[in-house]
C-alpha cells in the first residue's frame, strides 16, 4: 500500500485540517464503559460527538442528561448536551455526516472460548453503508491480533475507498480501569497502530486533540497484541499468586504476610494479591483471545491455559474453605446462613461482570446454603434466575453463621462487621488491621 505523506492529497489534508481545528464530527459506536468516557473526553476537547448504540435505553438516558457509567459524572453529560457537543442516537445513518468513528462494542468469548466477532462485524457492516472518502475509523474493542486487517478492513474497503488514501483505519486498545481515581481516559497513554503509516499518523493526530499522551506503533497487529500482553501479564501473575495462596493454605502459612515481606525487595518483584477469582470484562477473557489465535498458528499457550484454570478454581476453593471453617464449629454448609459482603468484581465499582461472587453464590446455593449479600454499589443481584436485594450489612452479619468478604469496598464499616459477625472468611485481606478469633483469612 502506498504510504504517501499525510499532507499529500485533498482527502488527507481536509481531514487533517478538520481534526486540528476540531471541526471534525466524531462518532462513537458503543456507549458502554469504553465508549461513553471517550465520547465525553472528545466533547470536552471541543468536538461535536455523536454516540451510536443499539440500546434505546442508553440513548434515551444520555439525551436526557443522565450518566449510567460510574466514572462519568452526569454533570459532564448535561454540560456537553447543553453546549451541543454531545448527542446519542440508535440511527446508524448519521455516519454519513461524520468524519471519525471509534468502534467500542463488546467482544465476548463463546462457551468454547473462541472470540465472538459478531458485534464488530455488525458495526462494520452498518458503517460500510454510510462510509465516504475522508473518514477515520478506529477499532477499540479488545480482540486477537489480526482482527483489524482480517475482519474489519475487508468489510470497509471498496474499489472507490482504498485504505490509507481514501479512508484511514486503526486499532487502539482501550485501557479503561473502572473506579480508578488517578488514571482515567484522559491521562492513560493511548496506543494506536494503523493499517498503513498514513492511518497511524491520522489516528495519532486525532487522539492527540483530547488525550494527554499518544503512543504510535508500527501496525494494527502490534497495537492489538499490546492489550493482550497487558492483561495476560496480570492474569498469569494473579494465577501464580493464587497458586501460592493454595500452597500456603495447605502449609498453614499466612500468604498475605509472605507477599508484604516479599514486596520490600526494591527490585525484581512486583506484588500481586490472591483473591476469590477473577472478574470484569478484560482479565478473565482477553488472554483467551491470544490463546485462541496462537492455536491457529500451532502454538499452545500453556501459561494462559494453566493460569485460567487456577483462577477459575478459586470460587470453588473459597466454598471448600468455608465448608471446612464451618465444620470446625460443628456446622454443616447445608442449611447455614451465609452472607456475602461485596458482589462487584472489584473494589468501589458497580459492575458485576464475571464477578467471582456470582460463582460463589451459585456454589453455595447448590450445597444448600441460605445466601444473602450486601453491596453498597449493587442494590439488586440476579443469580440462577433468583433476585436478591442488598441487605443491611450489620443486621445480616449478626444473623449469619458466616460472612464471606468477596469484594473489599472501602466504604464498609469493617470494625462493626468484626464486632457483629460470628465468623468471617476474608478472601481479600480487608481485615488486615484486625486480630480476632472469628476471622479466617484466605
Amino acid at each position: 500500500m502506498d504510504d504517501a505523506s499525510l499532507q499529500t492529497g485533498t482527502v488527507a489534508s481536509v481531514l487533517e485540517e478538520k481534526i486540528r481545528n476540531r471541526t471534525a464530527r466524531a462518532g462513537i459506536v458503543g456507549l458502554g464503559y469504553v465508549g461513553l468516557p471517550l465520547a465525553v473526553e472528545f466533547g470536552k476537547a471541543g468536538f461535536h460527538v455523536t454516540g451510536i448504540d443499539v440500546q434505546e435505553s442508553k440513548v434515551s438516558r444520555l439525551n436526557a442528561g443522565e450518566s449510567y457509567i460510574q466514572d462519568v459524572p452526569g454533570e459532564s453529560v448535561r454540560s456537553l448536551l447543553n453546549d451541543g457537543k454531545l448527542r446519542a442516537t440508535t440511527d446508524f445513518s448519521i455516519i454519513a455526516e461524520l468524519d471519525t468513528i471509534n468502534i467500542c462494542v463488546p467482544t465476548p468469548l463463546r462457551k468454547t472460548k473462541d472470540p465472538d466477532m459478531s458485534y464488530i462485524v455488525s458495526a462494520c457492516q452498518e458503517i460500510r453503508k454510510y462510509m465516504h472518502p475522508g473518514m477515520l475509523v478506529i477499532l477499540e474493542s479488545t480482540t486477537y491480533p489480526g482482527t483489524t486487517d482480517e475482519v474489519v478492513l475487508p468489510v470497509l474497503e471498496r474499489e472507490d475507498l482504498r485504505v490509507g488514501k481514501d479512508f484511514y483505519l486503526c486499532f487502539s486498545p482501550e485501557r479503561v480501569d473502572p473506579g480508578n481515581p488517578t488514571y482515567q481516559t484522559s491521562n492513560i497513554p493511548k496506543v494506536v497502530g494503523g493499517v498503513t503509516r498514513n492511518c497511524t499518523e491520522m489516528g495519532a493526530l486525532f487522539y492527540q486533540q483530547a488525550l494527554q499522551t499518544v503512543v504510535p506503533v508500527s501496525s494494527t497487529h502490534v497495537a492489538e497484541m499490546v492489550k493482550l500482553l497487558e492483561n495476560t501479564f496480570r492474569m498469569i501473575n494473579i494465577g501464580l499468586v493464587n497458586e501460592i495462596a493454595l500452597m500456603c493454605d495447605r502449609m498453614g502459612i499466612n500468604v498475605w504476610e509472605v507477599i508484604d515481606a516479599a514486596a520490600t525487595k526494591p527490585f525484581g518483584f512486583m506484588p500481586f494479591y490472591p483473591g476469590p477469582g477473577l472478574g470484569g470484562h478484560c482479565i478473565p477473557i482477553d488472554p483467551f483471545y491470544l490463546s485462541w489465535k496462537t492455536k491457529q498458528a500451532g502454538i499452545e499457550a500453556r501459561f494462559i491455559e494453566l493460569a485460567g484454570y487456577i483462577n477459575g478454581q478459586m470460587p470453588q476453593f473459597v466454598v471448600d474453605k468455608l465448608q471446612n471453617v464451618l465444620n470446625d464449629y460443628a456446622k454443616p454448609l447445608k442449611g447455614s446462613r451465609i452472607h456475602v459482603m461485596g458482589v462487584a468484581y472489584k473494589r468501589d465499582i458497580d459492575d458485576v461482570r464475571e464477578s467471582p461472587a456470582l460463582d460463589i453464590i451459585h456454589l453455595l446455593r447448590r450445597r444448600g446454603s441460605l445466601v444473602s449479600y450486601s453491596d453498597p454499589y449493587i442494590p439488586v443481584l440476579q443469580v440462577d434466575g433468583q433476585n436478591y436485594l442488598s441487605q443491611d450489612p450489620d443486621a445480616a452479619a449478626a444473623d449469619a453463621d458466616c460472612v464471606v468478604i468477596v469484594t473489599d469496598h472501602r466504604n464498609v464499616d469493617y470494625a462493626s462487621l468484626v464486632e457483629k459477625a460470628k465468623l468471617i472468611l476474608d478472601t481479600r485481606n480487608a481485615l488486615k488491621r484486625f486480630t480476632s478469633p472469628n476471622i479466617v483469612r484466605l
